[in-house]
């Protein structure tokens, strides 16, 4: 039998509208102010769809997000594993779909969040990866979709540059990803003072700096006197038993 012609369950736009706009209103009032960081790919593998070099991200603009971890991050948290500390750290951040297109879409050129865009959270200054995007966390009511779920993680930097015109971020990335380390690369000229990237992403260093007077957490040098100590270079042939030198 046909469903009842007296009730109209998932095609009425009022019901529709006044939930979205329900929806629209509680993101506002216990949501927070997020900064929606979009990635440029500069050279993407059509095949395994990933950046062969180095990603930049160049914008940078707010949008209201609501929290669903109430208890706290989720994921595996912090813990030491066998390479170092390890911080993994995950959050679900809901954000309505309408807002999402008028104040992210339209200006960024995108249709919705996208996989691999960053979400930075001024309220513990951390950023997060965007790692999946739901599409339906609650499943048609009155037969519409209302917000995205974006599942995210912690961040981990891999020598992406950041330049999206956001003082808080750009300093954010300045001093916590790079370090000192802008201060003694090499530039362009003295007008424009743009660095110098190489292909993968890394930056030269101007001579007779070391890292570790610019990074003062970096160790390269203490392991390279480590590793001079096992490596000797005296013998011509060290595979000849002591026969020939």
């Amino acid at each position: 039998m046909a469903t009842s012609f007296f009730f109209n369950n998932f095609q009425s736009s009022q019901e529709q509208q006044l939930i979205e706009d329900l929806v629209i209103e509680s993101i506002k009032i216990y949501g927070h102010d997020i900064k929606y960081i979009k990635r440029e790919l500069q050279n993407k593998d059509r095949i395994y769809g990933e950046d062969r070099q180095t990603s930049k991200y160049v914008q940078a603009l707010s949008v209201e997000m609501y929290i669903k971890n109430v208890d706290g991050f989720q994921g595996e948290g912090d813990f030491l594993s066998k390479f170092n500390l390890e911080i993994r750290d995950q959050i679900t951040f809901t954000v309505s779909r309408s807002v999402f297109s008028e104040e992210i879409g339209s200006p960024m050129s995108v249709d919705r969040p996208r996989e691999g865009d960053l979400i930075y959270f001024p309220l513990n200054r951390k950023i997060f990866e965007i790692k999946f995007v739901e599409h339906e966390p609650i499943f048609y009511q009155m037969g519409a979709l209302q917000m995205y779920d974006l599942k995210c993680e912690l961040f981990e930097y891999n020598g992406e540059m950041f330049n999206t015109g956001d003082p808080e971020i750009d300093f954010l990335y300045n001093t916590t990803f790079l370090g000192g380390i802008q201060s003694s690369t090499l530039l362009t000229d003295q007008y424009n003072s743009q660095t110098i990237v190489l292909e993968n992403g890394d930056v030269l260093v101007t001579e007779g700096d070391s890292i570790e007077e610019i990074d003062l957490a970096a160790d390269n040098d203490t392991i390279q006197r480590e590793a001079d100590d096992f490596l000797d270079f005296s013998e011509k042939n060290p595979f000849s038993e002591g026969g020939v030198f």
